[in-house]
């Protein structure tokens, strides 16, 4: 097995799944993902399976929501907690068999995978890991001829600007210190890096979206912003808009393979 020191979140799988998954942050992420999925993907709601890999799965939200609706899922994660629970989840709901678990490193999947994929899915990884550029290369190690790659970021312009609108000026002004009990990523990503990583593997970008674009920014909690299914459709509505989706917590990439450059 490769050693890394790669973020495990073995120690903080329940504050995980309360913070990151529930409630209505977990929502605007799921629905913001979903939607640029169907949009980009078509045959992801048809008929037809579709071989998926989901690295850095975690709890395996969407690894079983693709594998019940007929895909073929590859799921990986390095926290064997994290998977433990995603199993639980995918029994019950009747689709454990349909998924190939693999507990490793996302750099162990070559030494266990020969397969290529039509989409590979990887969200909230590249910013906790200890050398994220080589991530995108590895990826499309496994990449079909026409697949794609979903990719999530945690942004760290939205970091810098939530910290200017709350005055902490003194935290921009020093280096980043990374709490290990806390959920915020210890490497936030700058979106012309990611962008420049891709084109490196050969990647172009088919769409991208922010997640979370205001509803982070909110101290005061007044007219729409009450409720929930107002502020879900307005953050919908302007993950995709200039300049407003590059205000989004986390950035949704989704690429494919750039044929002009091959």
């Amino acid at each position: 097995m490769i050693m890394n020191n790669d973020r495990n979140f073995d120690d903080l799988v329940e504050k995980f799944e309360s913070k990151i998954y529930g409630g209505l942050k977990g929502d605007i992420r799921r629905s913001v993902i979903w939607r640029d999925l169907c949009e980009s993907i078509p045959e992801i709601q048809g008929s037809n399976s579709l071989r998926i890999l989901d690295v850095g799965a975690g709890l395996g939200h969407l690894s079983v929501r693709l594998a019940e609706a007929g895909h073929r899922v590859t799921y990986n994660d390095l926290s064997k907690e994290m998977c433990r629970k995603a199993r639980g989840l995918a029994k019950r709901n009747g689709v454990e068999d349909a998924i190939d678990w693999y507990l490793c490193p996302y750099q162990d999947l070559p030494l266990k995978s020969e397969q290529s994929f039509d989409l590979i899915l990887c969200h909230a990884v590249m910013e906790w890991l200890l050398q994220p550029d080589q991530l995108l290369s590895q990826l499309t190690r496994f990449l079909s001829p026409d697949g794609r790659i979903s990719l999530t970021y945690y942004n760290e312009n939205s970091l810098i600007y939530r910290n200017l609108i709350r005055g902490n000026f003194n935290v921009l002004q020093s280096q980043f210190q990374h709490d290990r009990g806390s959920l915020t990523p210890h490497s936030p990503m700058q979106p012309v890096q990611v962008e420049i990583w891709a084109r490196e593997s050969q990647l172009a970008t088919d769409s991208i979206s922010g997640i979370r674009v205001f509803h982070d920014y909110v101290t005061t909690v007044r007219g729409g912003n009450g409720s929930a299914e107002a502020v879900l459709e307005q953050e919908l509505y302007y993950s995709q808009r200039e300049p407003f989706k590059w205000l989004g917590r986390y950035i949704h990439c989704i690429f494919s393979e750039d044929n002009a450059s091959c």
